[in-house]
């Protein structure tokens, strides 16, 4: 499901922006004229008990032991984009959009990510981003808050 479609569904306020292909994390905050602090990315672990998604702003890095320790998980690691692939099927790889509960992942969202008022994030392509109030995504995700980066 195309991620402006279940927002709409939902009478979920947001924008979507159509912008030239943007692959890293600086690449997209300059097309969308964001801090890094509001650019939210996915990244998806793998633990003993599956998958799980952990979203954290831009100008962070992901602490899998961090992650580890929420999940209560003796160790997790990075799914590799075979397994990306797989997972979000409707998405381009490297463009997964912040949504775990719409492909049946745990979501964790590091709680730097959760003080802002309003996150931009990929929808699924490396041409459009979405940006939306973190209180409708938090609603409509359910995601558990936890330390989860390390600040860059």
């Amino acid at each position: 499901m195309k991620i402006a479609e279940y927002l709409k569904e939902h009478d979920v306020q947001f924008e979507s922006h159509e912008h030239i292909p943007a692959y890293t994390a600086q690449e997209i905050a300059a097309e969308e004229h964001v801090s890094g602090s509001r650019l939210a990315k996915a990244v998806v672990v793998k633990g003993s008990k599956g998958f799980a998604m952990c979203v954290l702003p831009a100008c962070c890095k992901l602490d899998l032991e961090k992650v580890a320790k929420s999940l209560k998980e003796k160790t997790v690691r990075l799914a590799d984009e075979n397994e990306m692939a797989e997972l979000f099927k409707d998405a381009e790889v490297g463009a997964e959009p912040p949504f775990g509960n719409l492909y049946d992942l745990p979501t964790l969202v590091d709680l730097r990510l959760s003080k802002e008022d309003r996150i931009v994030f990929q929808a699924g392509s490396h041409r459009e981003a979405i940006c939306m109030n973190y209180c409708d995504y938090a609603k409509l995700v359910s995601p558990s808050i936890a330390d989860l980066a390390i600040h860059l």
